[in-house]
């Protein structure tokens, strides 16, 4: 029987955080996930990916954060909810660390997310016909 190299079982974690990252999850968590112990999962994972795994799960958050800040019109008290943060003051902090701007001038650099709203084109053919309407050849 083979053994499984060690960077397998932290890929699971990583996997973990980009799938579930909106979830309470915490290092333990991803600890666990990679079948390690809390300490020994940290310092493979630092020396794997470069950046501890808190830091990696911050920035998917954070990475999420101004996806949801350029494509919706949510609070952003609410998208720091929706991705996992409960402090709005740590959320700021963090992103404005991270992008160098504030969430509401980060979302005032784009276009407003109407923009990108799309109406199905079965709605558009069924508002787009004209209605009550009858056609009537031998009706003169």
């Amino acid at each position: 029987m083979t053994s499984v190299p060690p960077a397998r079982h932290l890929l699971r974690a990583k996997d973990l955080a980009d799938a579930r990252y909106s979830d309470p999850l915490t290092v333990t968590d991803l600890a666990r996930a990679a079948g390690l112990s809390k300490a020994h999962f940290s310092h493979e994972f630092r020396r794997a990916f470069g950046e501890s795994p808190h830091a990696y799960l911050l920035t998917r958050r954070l990475e999420r954060a101004a996806s949801m800040l350029r494509m919706t019109d949510r609070k952003v008290a609410d998208i720091c909810v929706a991705v996992g943060l409960q402090s709005i003051g740590s959320f700021t902090t963090s992103f404005t660390r991270m992008f160098g701007v504030s969430p509401t001038a980060y979302r005032a650099k784009y276009p407003p997310a109407s923009t990108y709203a799309r109406v199905p084109s079965c709605v558009q053919r069924f508002y787009g016909r004209p209605q009550n309407r009858t056609f009537r050849e031998d009706d003169t």
